[in-house]
C-alpha cells in the first residue's frame, strides 16, 4: 500500500525521478542551447545537494543508531563505502554537465546523458541495497523511543530547508509517493511547508522540468 512507503523511500523515489529527468533533458537538449544547459546544471546541483544532505544525516544519525542496535558492522561499512562511491558518481555527473555548459552542443549533451545514466546505475544500486537490507531494520524499530529521537533530529534545519525539501518531494512524485507523504505529514502542514516555505524550489528548480 502507498502509505507503507517510508520517508526514506519517498526521498529515494525523488532521487530516481531527478536522475531520469536529467538524462532525458540532456538527450532532448537542442544543439547550441546554452541557457538550457545551465538550467540542467542547476537541476543536477539541486539533486546533489538534497542527496548529499540525506546521506550526511544517515552517516551522522542512522548508522550510529543501527550500530547501537547491534546491526552487522559489515552492512554499515558497506553503506558508508557506497556513499563514497555515490558521491563520486554525483561529481562525475556534475563534471559532464559542466562540459555541456562550456560546449552546449548536441554531441556534448548526449555524452553527458550517457554519463548521467551510468551515475544513475551507481545511485540506484545503493538505494536498492539500502531498501532491501537496511529499511527492514529501521521499520523494526520504528516505534522505539530511540528511533523517534533520531526522527526528531531529522527535522532540524529550519522550516525553509524543510519546505524546499517537501516541495521537491512532491514535484512530479508518483501517486504512491504522494499518498505516503500525505499519510506521514498532515496535508495542511504539508501545504504550508511546500507552498510557502518551499517558494525557492518552485521559483528556481521546478520550472526546469516543465
Amino acid at each position: 500500500m502507498a502509505a507503507d512507503l517510508s520517508m526514506n523511500q519517498i526521498i529515494h523515489a525523488a532521487v530516481r525521478r531527478d536522475v531520469g529527468r536529467t538524462e532525458q533533458a540532456l538527450r532532448a537538449m537542442p544543439d547550441g542551447d546554452g541557457a538550457r544547459a545551465r538550467e540542467i546544471q542547476r537541476g543536477w546541483a539541486h539533486l546533489v545537494q538534497q542527496l548529499t544532505e540525506h546521506h550526511q544525516q544517515e552517516d551522522a544519525l542512522v548508522w550510529p543508531f543501527l550500530q547501537g542496535q547491534g546491526v552487522d558492522q559489515q552492512l554499515l561499512d558497506a553503506m558508508e563505502s557506497e556513499h563514497q562511491g555515490l558521491g563520486e558518481a554525483l561529481r562525475t555527473g556534475a563534471g559532464a554537465i559542466a562540459d555541456v555548459v562550456a560546449d552546449p552542443s548536441g554531441s556534448s549533451a548526449a555524452t553527458a546523458a550517457d554519463v548521467v545514466a551510468r551515475s544513475g546505475q551507481v545511485i540506484t544500486g545503493h538505494l536498492e541495497h539500502e531498501e532491501r537490507d537496511v529499511e527492514p531494520l529501521i521499520r523494526a524499530q520504528a516505534e522505539s523511543p530511540e528511533w523517534k529521537a533520531v526522527e526528531r533530529r531529522f527535522r532540524e534545519g529550519g522550516v525553509t530547508r524543510g519546505g524546499n525539501m517537501m516541495a521537491w518531494l512532491q514535484d512530479g512524485g508518483s501517486p504512491a509517493a504522494q499518498a505516503a507523504l500525505r499519510a506521514t505529514i498532515p496535508p495542511p502542514v504539508l501545504f504550508v511547508l511546500s507552498r510557502i516555505f518551499g517558494r525557492r524550489y518552485h521559483k528556481e528548480i521546478a520550472p526546469i522540468w516543465r
